[in-house]
């Protein structure tokens, strides 16, 4: 069995409208006169101009390579990774439905933590899968997605996918690539992995080797929304077997990604260090926010994000302590999942740190310490 929709084991179909940069490609020379493309190539653009400048005007103008080939070449570098084992798209979300529409048809079962990024849920519905959920495990020091409890349920209803936040949104926790590629073997052997990265540049081993490997029956999705800073322009990617890529190509929508996000993507990946500090910024900013946190007795896993995760002893305490920082213009994330509405959410930003930002936080766990 096919692990993609049946609808799609047939020819086609296939990009209509490849576009400008794959013909040049093609004929292996420049096209300079574009009187084929509708697109307002002679829009003057003077309020554009003024406000963003020449090139955000020029960039407005076209659609974006749909093959995204300047992308996926920086990401060979990089990472090792094949060509044809990259897809670039509108950020980790749409890569996640782009996903959910090759693998599954309706009424697909798929499986995932109860209380995880919940765009995947939002998604699922959408698609017509059914979803199920498992428990985290949630004991001392740890909250984490349990691996085994997803293998068993996936093998007990024949899933077609399961969705793994790793390191996971909300609670940070890094799972080894061992013990992904351990649940990736415990699957059905039609039953894919979606393995979320979007907070894969936050790991202590993040240049890894591995981080470029192509892994089969896993799509390993990435974004360029966290350590670089692109959230507001939408463009991710994601490394599958080039087979699989092939078959995702039939349902993306090909100009998705624009002009102006490939050609950011572009420079932050020709622009290395200044992602390097931030990352390092970041994780700094990570473990002196748990440590003040830890002090005063807070219950704060392991992260290995751009946020931390903090354990409260019940539901009604996190949400009042979420009301109260939002009433005094702080917000924090409370997963809206009834399973993890004992945790709060926070980023590492400078601002986290500054003296009273978490004062209704900190009020609550000096009174329990």
């Amino acid at each position: 069995m096919s692990r993609h929709a049946r609808h799609l084991d047939r020819s086609g179909p296939s990009n209509p409208f490849p576009g400008l940069k794959a013909l040049e490609r093609k004929l292996g020379r420049e096209v300079p006169h574009r009187l084929g493309s509708n697109e307002g190539l002679d829009m003057p653009h003077q309020a554009l101009k003024a406000r963003f400048g020449d090139e955000v005007a020029t960039l407005a103008r076209a659609y974006g390579d749909a093959e995204a080939m300047d992308v996926r070449q920086r990401l060979n570098a990089l990472l090792g990774t094949p060509l044809e084992a990259l897809i670039i798209d509108a950020g980790a979300d749409s890569l996640m439905a782009l996903a959910l529409r090759t693998l599954c048809d309706p009424d697909s079962t798929v499986i995932a933590s109860a209380g995880t990024y919940p765009t995947f849920r939002y998604f699922a519905e959408g698609q017509g899968c059914r979803l199920v959920e498992v428990d985290y495990h949630d004991a001392p020091s740890v909250l984490a997605p349990d691996l085994d409890a997803l293998a068993d349920r996936a093998v007990r209803d024949n899933a077609r996918v399961v969705y793994l936040a790793n390191p996971d949104n909300p609670s940070g926790h890094l799972h080894s690539d061992a013990d992904i590629l351990t649940l990736r073997d415990a699957l059905p052997e039609d039953c894919t992995l979606l393995l979320d990265e979007a907070y894969h540049d936050f790991r202590d081993d993040a240049d890894a080797p591995a981080a470029g490997e192509v892994w089969p029956g896993v799509v390993r999705l990435r974004t360029f929304s966290k350590a670089h800073g692109l959230a507001g322009l939408r463009i991710g990617y994601a490394i599958a077997e080039p087979a699989l890529i092939e078959v995702m190509h039939k349902v993306r929508i090909h100009y998705a990604v624009s002009s102006l996000a490939l050609a950011a993507a572009e420079t932050v990946l020709d622009h290395p260090e200044e992602t390097t500090q931030h990352v390092r910024d970041v994780i700094a900013r990570r473990e002196a926010l748990a440590g003040h946190l830890r002090v005063l007795g807070a219950d704060v896993p392991p992260s290995a994000t751009n946020f931390i995760a903090v354990r409260l002893p019940e539901a009604e305490l996190a949400a009042r302590i979420h009301r109260e920082l939002l009433d005094a213009g702080t917000l924090v994330h409370r997963p809206a999942h009834p399973a993890l509405g004992h945790v709060l959410r926070i980023s590492t930003l400078e601002d986290a740190l500054e003296p009273g930002r978490l004062a209704a936080l900190e009020r609550v766990l000096e009174a329990q310490h």
